[in-house]
């Protein structure tokens, strides 16, 4: 692309306000200490949240996935940012 003096198209300019930090508070407890490493599966799952831009507004996306195997166990779609978002992708992950 660059010898053809290409460029990559973006459309985002910037989405919603998804973490709002709150300084003074004490930082959750990490109980993995950093090292998302596995040595079988179901022993540690990760999970993220993110947001993908339509015509009609923001569909956020949760995805639980299995560190070791790395594929994803559980997902939710949603029109918002709700507890229920997580907490649906987390009952898919379960099952």
């Amino acid at each position: 692309m660059q010898q053809a003096g290409l460029v990559g198209a973006s459309h985002r300019h910037g989405g919603p306000t998804t973490t709002r930090r709150d300084k003074d508070a004490r930082p959750a407890p990490d109980p993995v200490d950093r090292n998302f490493t596995a040595s079988a599966s179901s022993q540690l799952w990760v999970a993220d949240i993110t947001y993908v831009p339509t015509a009609t507004g923001f569909l956020y996306l949760a995805v639980v996935l299995d560190a070791w195997s790395r594929k994803i166990v559980g997902w939710s779609m949603a029109n918002h940012l709700r507890a229920e978002l997580v907490l649906d992708a987390m009952d898919a992950a379960v099952v």
